[in-house]
């Protein structure tokens, strides 16, 4: 099988910035989406779902949590090659710094690769949102003789600015490219696309991140330690130097790389008919199994509303909001346009009734809109919260504005009758 051929790398990123404060104290791949999901569970699960079961996740930044995650979650049969294995950045001989690009990430971590048998890597970020057959992709790779292929989405011009577009020619050969152009140059990059991307206006191809190596390519070009990215040096510097297929996706696909964007991936699960399916049976996402109990809902009106597993809730409303696992919510409350990550234990009744703390979750009588509420928040009764374009970005010990929304910090405690918006 061409798959036993391939070993996946997943890019973990940089100490994700943009993410900012879902990444105080983790890394961006363990960053929790969809109430009982991490975001590296998208890339991993697109692996699995493609039959390829060897893979590499390179992180640098707070790794523990993702460690823990996987070792919990990835246990291939005693049986099976499979792996998923976190590779941090590590001082050896050769390197003494951290990773200073995509590929550079790649270079001091080939020696890992080296031990095993591969024709082709595929390299993955670890911080989209999207489903992909990979062995499509493989197949086209291969039976176009590439040296390395380029998953490319068709993108409006809008957007176009914010990526590497690139021209191909009538083979899918990729014949120029070019890093976050200025929209003064964009009518001469647009490309040929099918019927459905014109009308949409998505005229301009973009790069996804997503690479398929030849391996002997790949030693090759990672001897060269001067080369430290992809997508601003690799990429650019090999076209016309060897065939680089254009493998042309339109399916959804999202780019998680700041909070509006995690802010509105989120949301959209909560949509009649998502454009991320998380109940396509033929493409699961997986994560770590927990044995939680059913979810316990109260008086509660629910409207386009995802609920996980292990949740207590006697809300007077639910609407367009993501709960995630063991969140707990209080009389009267009304929850709208709101990601609540949920809590990692629960606590005890005592606890819960205990006046002099405010308990885990939402209290009574709270108001929230326009909000992500990461794990293990305790946000006390009659508050109120409301995000929106009104609100200039800010920063507190407990919470962070940025673009009208408002993130609740980790572990943060908001008391009684707090206010905001």
């Amino acid at each position: 099988m061409i798959n036993d051929k391939v070993i996946s790398i997943i890019l973990g990123g940089g100490q994700g910035s943009r993410l900012y404060p879902l990444t105080e104290s983790r890394s961006k791949p363990a960053v929790p989406i969809a109430g009982k999901y991490r975001l590296v569970d998208i890339p991993i699960s697109n692996c699995i779902n493609s039959d390829i079961k060897r893979m590499f996740v390179l992180t640098q930044f707070n790794s523990a949590s993702l460690n823990q995650h996987i070792k919990n979650t990835y246990n291939f049969s005693f049986f099976s090659s499979g792996f998923v294995d976190v590779l941090a950045a590590e001082q050896t001989p050769n390197n003494k710094t951290w990773f200073q690009g995509t590929a550079d990430a790649v270079r001091q971590s080939m020696h890992h690769l080296m031990s095993h048998n591969f024709d082709y890597v595929l390299i993955l970020s670890g911080d989209q949102l999207y489903k992909m057959d990979f062995n499509d992709m493989l197949e086209k790779h291969i039976k176009s003789k590439a040296s390395i292929s380029i998953a490319t989405l068709p993108v409006a011009a809008k957007e176009a600015t914010s990526f590497g577009i690139l021209k191909t020619n009538d083979e899918n050969v990729i014949t120029s490219f070019i890093e976050k152009p200025d929209a003064s140059v964009l009518p001469e990059w647009s490309s040929d696309v099918s019927d459905e991307m014109k009308a949409q206006n998505r005229n301009y191809l973009a790069s996804m991140g997503i690479y398929i190596f030849n391996r002997e390519l790949l030693i090759e070009l990672m001897k060269n330690p001067d080369t430290i990215d992809f997508g601003n040096e690799i990429i650019p510097q090999s076209i016309n130097k060897v065939k680089v297929l254009s493998y042309q996706f339109e399916g959804y696909w999202t780019d998680i790389g700041n909070i509006d964007s995690f802010f509105e991936a989120n949301i959209g699960l909560t949509d009649d008919i998502p454009q991320f399916d998380l109940y396509d049976r033929d493409n699961s996402v997986y994560t770590r199994a927990r044995i939680l109990p059913t979810s316990k809902i109260s008086g509660t009106r629910l409207e386009k509303a995802v609920i996980a597993e292990g949740c207590i809730i006697n809300a007077e409303s639910i609407t367009k909001s993501v709960i995630g696992i063991r969140s707990r919510i209080g009389d009267e409350s009304v929850i709208s346009n709101t990601y609540m990550m949920g809590s990692d234990y629960y606590q005890t009744l005592d606890e819960i009734e205990n006046d002099t703390i405010v308990a885990k979750g939402i209290g009574k009588r709270c108001h929230i809109s326009y909000a992500i509420l990461d794990k293990n928040c305790s946000i006390g009764n009659n508050v109120i919260i409301k995000g929106g374009k009104h609100l200039k970005d800010e920063e507190t010990d407990n919470y962070l504005i940025k673009d009208g929304i408002v993130v609740i910090k980790k572990n943060a405690v908001i008391p009684n009758g707090f206010q905001l918006g």
